[in-house]
C-alpha cells in the first residue's frame, strides 16, 4: 500500500520521471538510426511512421490527461477508495482505445500517410512498418494508464523500472530482428517489450498499491470514475490532438519539401524530443504534486511550487538545448553521412535554443493548470495558435516563401511562445483558482459524506 506523505518534494519525483521519459525516447533515436542503416528512405519512413502512431496514441490522453489528476487530488483529500475506483475504471477504458487505436492503424495506415504527403519511395515502408504496431498499441493503452496510476501515488520509482524493463527488451529484440526483418522488426520488438510492462505493471499494483484487477476491470465501463477522469481528459485529449494535428500539416509541409527534408527533419525531430524531456519531465512532477496539493487544500503552495518549477524550467531547457546545438555535427553524424543532411540539421538545432524555452511555458503551465482542474482553458486559448502558426506557419514560410525546413522551425517556436505566453498569463492572473477551490471543495463534500 502507498505510504502517507507530509509533503512530496519536486526532485524526487522529477529524476525518475525525466530519466523515464529519457529511456523512452532513447529507444526512438536508437530505432531511427537503426532504420537509417537500411537507408535514408527507410530512416525517413520510420520518422514518418512513428509520427502517425504518435498522432494515433494521442487517443490515449483522453484517459491518460485526467487519471492522474483525479487520482492525485483523491489522495490529497483521503480519499483512497475514490482513487481506487478511478484507477480500476481507466484499465477498462483504455482497452478500449487501444484496440479502436490498432483498428485505425491496420485499416488506414495508407490514407494516414497520404494525408501527410508521404513521397512515394517512403510510403510503402511507413504504411508497413504502422500496421506492424498495430498491436503494441493495445499494449500502449493500458501501459500508459497503470504507469500514471503508479506515478500518482509517487511510486515513481516503480514505474521506472518498468521503462527500463520495456526498453531493455525492446532494444534486445530490435538488435536481433531489423537486420533480418528490416522495420518490421521494430514492430515485432514493440511488441515484446510492451508486453513486458504489462505483466510488470499488473505485478506492481498488487505488490505495491494493493490493486488486484479482476476480470471485468479489463473490459467494464463504469460512469461515475470515468466522469471525473473525462472531465479533465477529453479537453487535455483535446489540446494534444489539435497540436497533433496542426504538427501533422506541418510534417505534411516538409513531405512537400521532399525525401531529403523529410529525412533530415525525422533525424532532427528525434533530438528535439530529447531536449523537451528535461522540461516535460518537471511538468509532469508539477502535475502530480499540484494534484495533491490541491486535494489536501494547498492552494499557495502550489502556486509557489509553479513559479519555482517554471523557473528551473527555463535554465534547464537553454542548457540542454545550447549543449545538443554545439554538439549537433557530431550527433547527426551518427545517423547519416550526408553533408547536406547535416549541415542543415546543425542549423535546425540552433533554432530550436530559441524554440524550446517557449515550450517549457506549456510543458509547465498546461500540466499545473490540468492539475488544479482548469483544463479547458489550455486547448481554447492555443487553438488559434496552433491552427495559424504552427501548421499555416509552416507552409506559408516552409513552402510558399520558400524557407524550407528553417521557416517550419521558425513557426513551431513562434507558436509555442505564443501558446505559452498565454498560458503563463492564465496562471499569474489567478485564473485557475476557481477550479482548484471547487475541486476542493467536491472532494471535501465527498469525504464528509
Amino acid at each position: 500500500m502507498t505510504p502517507p506523505s507530509a509533503r512530496p518534494r519536486l526532485f524526487p519525483l522529477t529524476w525518475p520521471l525525466l530519466l523515464e521519459l529519457l529511456l523512452g525516447i532513447g529507444i526512438g533515436v536508437i530505432g531511427t538510426g537503426l532504420a537509417a542503416r537500411l537507408s535514408d528512405n527507410s530512416g525517413a519512413a520510420f520518422g514518418l511512421a512513428n509520427q502517425v502512431f504518435a498522432a494515433l496514441f494521442v487517443l490515449f490522453r483522453v484517459i491518460g490527461a485526467g487519471v492522474s489528476v483525479a487520482v492525485t487530488q483523491a489522495l490529497g483529500a483521503g480519499r483512497r477508495d475514490q482513487a481506487d475506483a478511478v484507477a480500476r475504471a481507466t484499465v477498462g477504458a483504455s482497452t478500449w482505445l487501444g484496440l479502436g487505436g490498432a483498428v485505425v492503424a491496420l485499416a488506414a495506415a495508407g490514407p494516414m500517410l497520404s494525408l501527410v504527403n508521404a513521397p512515394p519511395e517512403v510510403a510503402p515502408l511507413a504504411a508497413g512498418l504502422l500496421r506492424a504496431l498495430a498491436p503494441a498499441l493495445l499494449l500502449d493503452a493500458l501501459n500508459a494508464t497503470m504507469a500514471s496510476v503508479m506515478r500518482a501515488h509517487l511510486r515513481s520509482r516503480e514505474a521506472l523500472m518498468v521503462v527500463v524493463a520495456i526498453q531493455v527488451v525492446t532494444l534486445s529484440v530490435a538488435l536481433l530482428a531489423m537486420p533480418h526483418l528490416g522495420l518490421v522488426g521494430y514492430a515485432l520488438a514493440c511488441l515484446f517489450g510492451r508486453g513486458t510492462g504489462l505483466v510488470l505493471h499488473i505485478a506492481l499494483w498488487r505488490s505495491r498499491l494493493g490493486l488486484r484487477l479482476r476480470g471485468p476491470d479489463w473490459w467494464r465501463l463504469v460512469r461515475a470514475p470515468l466522469a471525473a477522469v473525462l472531465h479533465i481528459g477529453v479537453p487535455g485529449a483535446a489540446e494534444n490532438i489539435s497540436w497533433r494535428l496542426a504538427f501533422m500539416i506541418s510534417l505534411a509541409a516538409v513531405a512537400q519539401l521532399g525525401a531529403h527534408a523529410l529525412a533530415t527533419h525525422a533525424y532532427t525531430v528525434q533530438f528535439l524530443h530529447v531536449i523537451l524531456m528535461f522540461s516535460l519531465a518537471i511538468g509532469f512532477a508539477v502535475e502530480i504534486l499540484v494534484g495533491h496539493m490541491i486535494g489536501a487544500g494547498q492552494l499557495h503552495a502550489a502556486h509557489r511550487l509553479v513559479r519555482k518549477s517554471l523557473g528551473l524550467g527555463f535554465v534547464v531547457a537553454l542548457l540542454v538545448a545550447g549543449g545538443f546545438a554545439l554538439a549537433g555535427p557530431w550527433l547527426l553524424a551518427r545517423f547519416t553521412s550526408d553533408s547536406q543532411i547535416i549541415e542543415l540539421g546543425c542549423r535546425l538545432l540552433w533554432w530550436t535554443v530559441l524554440l524550446e524555452p517557449g515550450r517549457t511555458f506549456n510543458l509547465v503551465v498546461i500540466n499545473a493548470l490540468r492539475a488544479t482542474g482548469d483544463a479547458r482553458y489550455p486547448v481554447v486559448a492555443g487553438a488559434a495558435s496552433m491552427a495559424i502558426v504552427l501548421a499555416g506557419g509552416s507552409w506559408f514560410l516552409g513552402v510558399y516563401l520558400g524557407w524550407g525546413l528553417e521557416g517550419v522551425w521558425i513557426a513551431y517556436a513562434a507558436d509555442e511562445w505564443i501558446r505559452g505566453l498565454l498560458m503563463w498569463r492564465r496562471w499569474a492572473t489567478l485564473g485557475w483558482l476557481p477550479h482548484a477551490r471547487s475541486a476542493h471543495r467536491k472532494l471535501r463534500r465527498a469525504k464528509a459524506g
